[in-house]
């Protein structure tokens, strides 16, 4: 049986990032996340498994939390399982 899924948008300020992608992650359907910056790009992609959370997760944390550092706006894509 195939997965599917489906991709939703959230525009945030730098400030928000990190409380907004803990947020996410503790909702637990989450399949990845990437962060894109004003103008697009991908800044960071964190592909996200059942049980990637607390010590594994750790490190793309304090990546995101150099990315906000940076960022003035920016827009996390959450790719969820639908359920």
């Amino acid at each position: 049986m195939a997965d599917k899924t489906h991709s939703e948008e959230i525009h945030v300020s730098g400030d928000e990032l990190i409380s907004k992608i803990k947020e996410l992650v503790h909702e637990g359907n989450i399949r990845r996340v990437m962060i894109k910056n004003e103008n697009g790009n991908t800044l960071i992609d964190i592909p996200l498994s059942l049980g990637v959370v607390g010590v594994l997760l750790a490190p793309q944390l304090a990546a995101v939390g150099a990315i906000a550092a940076l960022l003035t706006k920016g827009t996390i894509i959450v790719e969820r399982e639908d359920q």
